[in-house]
């Protein structure tokens, strides 16, 4: 890190950083002008920042996105927002507590099969609805969400994006993170929910009369469009498949949900004008500039120097590097988005697991996953999930700030952190 690109890329990302924290301009404008200024100060370019799938745009994601905010478009014009949104209001008893305590786990069970930023996508159209039925502050009700979508898609595969770059790179299968991730996540969300009865228990303002209210609707009065829906479901059911076959498809989460858009813009009603005014196109743009400014990151070596280093401390301390990697991987991943971290750290470990004797399902993977997953709940940006919601809540002129989100995500992720190294130490050491 002795060429000045290394501390002037480390300068912008700090600066571009700075302000997202602060607010003082939004953070798309952040994110898109640190991006400029990488590229203008030679830390990456063209070729670097939009082909290269080492420091470039991660295009999967970004499609991913695209694609899965097509078919949600389409889906609001049914009205099954509505109906979910009364029916989980009526299955509560329309009590504030037992509707966040649904929707948190609906959204994890829903993150494990999908991934996280899928389930965010579905589920925060029924919650604003919800919460604008009860009288209830949305923000309280889509963080808590949001922080279940990231333990819930700890526990498979395909639950998230960090998760299938380290299946790939040690040769891990589905039912290998069922077996090591699955009981973790299960637990840390009973403790989420234990959580979210402390952190927000000022939200939970009971009002009868609008709860009576929603409990005289009935809920099949929301469909708006029966053929509609109907066909977004079989496509919706259809994507989901895909990304579960993923294994034996082969087919990238980002092609499935491009297919299923463009499948069930083709087959419906739906005007594609329409369907595309539904996209969230500044959370599209803020990914594109946070993923050239780690570009860059990467480019001049920067991110590249923090591994090794972490690597060198590790050495062949098996328990030791467990923790450490666990506690820094949670550390970085709330800094920079968890996705071009792993795909930094996934060589490393590999070289670290292959120094110490280790097959694919050696700890340190399961330390960087646990890690990496956990710690995208630390701030806004730490996780894909965390900046869509933000954005969806922006759009619904809810908006979440940074330091709004990230005071509770600090909490929900030094307490998680410090329970799944216990489990770690448990699982792998003390009654291995």
């Amino acid at each position: 890190m002795n060429d000045w690109h290394s501390w002037a890329a480390i300068a912008v990302f700090v600066g571009a950083y700075a302000l997202i924290i602060s607010e003082k301009i939004h953070r798309v404008a952040a994110a898109l002008g640190g991006a400029a200024l990488m590229l203008a100060i030679g830390a990456t370019d063209d070729k670097s920042a939009f082909y290269s799938e080492h420091s470039g745009v991660d295009w999967n994601v970004i499609f991913l996105l695209l694609g899965m905010m097509m078919i949600v478009g389409v889906l609001k014009k049914t009205g099954m927002f509505e109906y979910l949104a009364i029916w989980s209001v009526k299955r509560a008893r329309a009590k504030p507590f037992r509707v966040m305590v649904m929707l948190v786990v609906i959204t994890a069970l829903a993150s494990a099969l999908l991934d996280n930023v899928t389930t965010v996508l579905l589920v925060a159209p029924v919650t604003l609805l919800v919460c604008e039925r009860l009288a209830l502050p949305a923000a309280p009700f889509l963080i808590a969400e949001v922080l279940a979508s990231n333990i819930g898609g700890a526990a498979t595969l395909v639950g998230d994006p960090p998760n299938i770059i380290i299946a790939s790179r040690a040769g891990l299968t589905f039912n290998d993170f069922l077996v090591h991730m699955a009981p973790l996540s299960a637990i840390l969300i009973l403790v989420l929910i234990a959580l979210c009865r402390f952190l927000f228990r000022s939200s939970f303002q009971y009002d009868e009369k609008r709860a009576a209210e929603v409990m005289a609707l009935e809920e099949r009065e929301a469909i708006r469009d029966p053929r509609l829906l109907v066909q977004g479901l079989i496509v919706l059911a259809l994507v989901v498949a895909g990304f579960v076959l993923h294994p034996v498809l082969h087919y990238e989460p980002s092609v499935v949900a491009l297919l299923g858009a463009g499948l069930l813009v083709a087959i419906s009603t739906a005007e594609t004008g329409d369907v595309l005014r539904e996209v969230e196109w500044p959370t599209l743009a803020f990914f594109a500039g946070l993923f050239i400014m780690i570009g860059g990151l990467i480019e001049t070596g920067v991110i590249g120097e923090i591994s090794t280093t972490l690597a060198d401390t590790i050495g062949d301390n098996e328990m030791g590097g467990s923790m450490l990697l666990l506690g820094a991987s949670a550390a970085l991943s709330g800094i920079v988005d968890n996705i071009p971290y792993v795909a930094t750290m996934a060589p490393i470990t590999s070289d670290l697991v292959a120094s110490m004797g280790g097959g694919g399902d050696h700890v340190m993977w399961w330390a960087l996953a646990i890690g990496a997953d956990l710690g995208g709940n630390a701030t806004a940006i730490g996780a894909s999930a965390n900046v869509v919601v933000l954005g969806i809540a922006e759009r619904s002129r809810q908006p979440i700030s940074f330091w709004q989100f990230t005071k509770y995500g600090l909490v929900v992720t030094v307490v998680t952190v410090g329970l799944a190294a216990l489990y770690v130490w448990l699982r792998y050491f003390a009654l291995a």
